[in-house]
């Protein structure tokens, strides 16, 4: 019999049965780091790029927070969650662009896959609205930096 949580007894993939679960509150924060090239550094004014296709990081904020509630969409067997709170920030440091994503919910299950899809979103969307300037744009690292709620709480150890 497997050990993974998403195989049953036949060895199929399957969904997580939750409904003895108590709900409780969960939360999750994971961050994906895009790497500009210069061509796209020098298009920062402030805390903003602005592109042909408008403002990135703010479009990159409401695409990652957009993503974030549509996760059970994209990933088979996520739970459909009804989000409480998604918060998308981004931070430039050096050549590196940090997109963190916070998400929150009170449920049977966590937030994990929602804050992972909401960073790794909001970074597509940033190589997207930038490539015209640059396709030597990498999305680095993307991990879960902690989560609260459940079986047991993580934190990443930097």
């Amino acid at each position: 019999m497997s050990k993974l949580s998403h195989i049953d007894e036949g060895n199929r993939p399957a969904m997580v049965d939750v409904s003895h679960k108590q709900a409780s509150a969960r939360e999750a924060l994971a961050r994906s780091v895009v790497h500009l090239p210069d061509a796209v550094r020098e298009a920062i004014d402030g805390d903003e790029i602005q592109s042909k296709k408008g403002p990135v990081f703010a479009t990159a904020i409401i695409a990652g927070v957009m993503a974030a509630k549509r996760t059970h969409e994209l990933i088979p067997f996520c739970h459909p969650l009804g989000l409480e709170k998604c918060d998308v920030t981004i931070e430039i440091e050096a050549s590196d662009v940090i997109v963190e994503c916070r998400c929150r919910v009170h449920h049977k299950t966590g937030v994990e896959m929602e804050a992972l899809t909401g960073a790794s979103v909001a970074a597509l969307t940033i190589y997207d609205m930038c490539k015209a300037l640059s396709h030597d744009i990498v999305i680095g690292e993307t991990r879960l930096l902690a989560k609260r709620g459940g079986k047991e709480d993580f934190r990443h150890a930097d």
